[in-house]
């Protein structure tokens, strides 16, 4: 737990508040996130968005957006983070969009590509992860970390 608890020293100390919108990772960022005692100072909550149908309904992810670049693409990422932040009434905000496998993945966009965001009020920015491909859980908990080491740049 030492990312997660490192994320949380900065959070307390700084008085944020964070929020993240998943989709690869299925609930296992805020999972990781809520393993934390007294989590609840500083974690909003989180908003899986698994199908597309559900980035459109609860994040206000453009269909164009989907359409035109891929579930999995910074842009889609990009808003998942905004509509978190502000939906969740959050500081800071953090999403992924990507592919975890064994299926789904093309030639373009292989299994372990993920596309991850940090937002806050001042700025977002967004990463592209490449993550050898491996099994789904290795994956998932590797996307994790991926997030919480964004969280960690962007909050210095």
């Amino acid at each position: 737990m030492g990312k997660e608890k490192k994320i949380a020293e900065i959070l307390i100390k700084k008085g944020l508040t964070l929020a993240v919108a998943e989709s690869c990772t299925g609930g296992f960022i805020s999972s990781r996130i809520t393993d934390i005692p007294g989590s609840s100072q500083f974690f909003k909550g989180g908003i899986v968005a698994y199908s597309n149908d559900v980035k459109m309904s609860s994040l206000d992810v453009p269909g164009i957006l989907i359409k035109e670049y891929g579930a999995v693409s910074s842009q889609v990422a990009d808003v998942m983070a905004e509509k978190a932040r502000k939906t969740l009434g959050a500081d800071v905000a953090v999403s992924i969009t990507g592919i975890a496998g064994p299926l789904g993945g093309t030639k373009e966009k292989p299994v372990g590509l993920a596309y991850m965001t940090f937002s806050s009020r001042e700025k977002t920015t967004s990463c592209k992860v490449m993550l050898k491909k491996d099994s789904r859980i290795k994956l998932k908990d590797r996307f994790a970390n991926a997030v919480f080491d964004l969280i960690i740049d962007n909050m210095k």
